[in-house]
């Protein structure tokens, strides 16, 4: 996806949020803030956004968003019930109507069988106790891969919260 593309739809949610009187906020470890860099390009965007949670190591997730040591040490960084903690967390520190999570392995380091580089875990939940998650596993290389996630997260976000508002 193109940065203009990027922009386009970080508008489209801004819009919606707009309607709905909502914000959105964000907890982010391998985009390391790309989610919310795009967020923010777009004059206006504090009106629908207010903070994000840069939780890149595991003592961030722990302190910033509350995700339990236990946790992490049970299923690792990059994995659903991290994500979705993180999420949780996320929405009640910011006090938003939206948060997104997202936790992966961009490399070219640290991947595994089990957890190859690429692998990207998403959680998107609402105050209103909606959420999804998902799992993808994306080809490239570090840039290519924080990218497509950053990417992923939006899209998914406009198309199973917002698009329909």
């Amino acid at each position: 996806m193109t940065d203009s593309e990027l922009m386009q739809l970080s508008e489209q949610i801004g819009l919606a949020l707009k309607q709905q009187g909502a914000t959105l906020t964000t907890a982010e470890s391998c985009t390391g803030g790309w989610i919310a860099k795009v967020i923010t390009d777009i004059a206006g965007s504090s009106a629908w956004f207010e903070r994000s949670f840069i939780t890149y190591s595991n003592e961030a997730k722990e302190q910033m968003v509350g995700v339990r040591g236990e946790t992490l040490a049970q299923h690792g960084a990059v994995s659903e019930p991290v994500v979705v903690e993180m999420a949780i967390g996320a929405l009640k520190a910011a006090r938003a109507g939206y948060a997104i999570s997202v936790s992966g392995i961009a490399g070219p380091d640290g991947g595994s069988e089990s957890k190859p580089v690429g692998t990207v875990w998403f959680a998107i939940a609402s105050a209103a106790g909606e959420g999804i998650t998902r799992c993808e596993c994306f080809e490239g290389d570090r840039e290519s891969v924080r990218r497509q996630a950053t990417a992923y997260a939006l899209q998914t976000m406009w198309q199973q919260f917002l698009q329909n508002t």
